[in-house]
């Protein structure tokens, strides 16, 4: 008889316990705090129960209903900060946040610039413009941004280009604020004008990725054991 192997369907129970074990990693006090919010909630239900004479088994099944919704809504807060917290200063950190966009960006899916050292370059086009974003030392990845931006500018002379770095220098962002500086940007390009400029960019980037010798690009991603529960 032939062994069945397709693999067993992820059930949302799953994520929920995959999303706990990351966050546990981070912040150990995690299930005090799932806990005591529910409890919490359950409590603030029986006293408006008791306030205004109301049904005391409907408040108390509004209130565990209450309570487990909010101790989600914490648990959905604190996992994506617990993520970047352990991949951040890891080679492909900067795109692990930038697959977590839902839309409104055409990110590239491999950097436009790796050197030997492992500093990265990535790209990415929306209604701000062009956003170049670094990993890697101040000092090592300024020239390469500073590089990056000559070679577009002169491609498309009227579009913002901006950079960011991310890391622990001075100047530099940390990795759990990337997304709010990227929402930050003002909005300068149409919706028509974002796939356009992409293409232009596209045809400009064919003439060749200046990748060292060793470096394989499409191995540029973080290690997805960190973005799972273990």
């Amino acid at each position: 008889m032939s062994e069945n192997n397709t693999p067993k369907k992820r059930r949302w129970y799953h994520n929920l316990a995959d999303a706990y074990r990351i966050t546990k990693r981070t912040y150990p006090w995690i299930a005090w705090l799932l806990v005591g919010s529910a409890i919490l909630t359950l409590c603030l239900a029986l006293v408006i129960a008791a306030l205004t004479n109301g049904n005391w088994i409907l408040w108390t099944i509004l209130g565990i209903a209450l309570g487990a919704t909010v101790a989600m809504t914490v648990l959905s807060l604190l996992v994506r900060r617990a993520m970047y917290a352990q991949i951040d200063g890891t080679v492909g950190s900067v795109y692990a946040v930038l697959s977590q966009i839902k839309s409104g960006w055409i990110i590239s899916e491999e950097p436009v610039n790796v050197t030997r050292e492992q500093d990265v370059i990535w790209r990415l086009i929306g209604r701000p413009g062009v956003v170049f974003i670094s990993e890697g030392p101040s000092n090592r990845v300024q020239p390469l941004l500073s590089a990056e931006r000559k070679k577009v500018s002169r491609v498309i002379k009227n579009v913002p280009v901006h950079v960011i770095q991310v890391g622990h220098d001075e100047g530099q962002i940390e990795l759990a604020k990337l997304e709010g500086r990227l929402r930050k940007l003002k909005k300068v390009l149409t919706k028509e004008e974002v796939p356009a400029v992409s293409a232009r960019l596209k045809a400009l980037g064919s003439r060749g990725l200046p990748i060292p010798k060793g470096v394989d690009p499409t191995k540029v991603r973080p290690n997805r054991r960190a973005m799972r529960g273990r």
